[in-house]
């Protein structure tokens, strides 16, 4: 199982960007799949995940992020608007195998495989 993320940068307050996330040796179809962040010197953050059936996200980021996942291409996007300062991170795509319990879909220990990471960067 391999993941790897795609899409960040550099960005002005107030615009938008695309992540990807491509998956190797599986179909997101069978799997929970998320997105998380981390600022420098902070915890790793849930911004949305799809897990058995349902779909979350972090009070946060609820209209401005949306996620979607293409099955036949084995991508999994996650749309940014209207994007914020605070929203520079590192952003990261997680699965599980094959659902998180929804209690938990932003703990990052419930999910066993990872992306290496997109840097996005907001500017003021």
């Amino acid at each position: 199982v391999q993941l790897v993320e795609s899409g960040g940068g550099l960005v002005q307050a107030g615009g938008s960007l695309r992540l990807s996330c491509v998956a190797s040796e599986f179909s997101f179809g069978d799997y929970a799949v998320a997105w998380f962040r981390q600022a420098p010197g902070k915890e790793r953050e849930g911004i949305v995940a799809i897990t058995d059936g349902d779909t979350f996200y972090a009070d946060a980021m609820k209209g401005r992020f949306t996620i979607s996942v293409d099955n036949d291409k084995d991508k999994a996007y996650l749309q940014m608007t209207n994007l914020k300062p605070e929203d520079t991170a590192v952003y990261y795509c997680a699965v599980k195998f094959p659902f998180v319990p929804k209690k938990v879909w932003n703990h990052p220990n419930e999910y066993d495989y990872w992306g290496q990471g997109t840097q996005v960067t907001v500017s003021s």
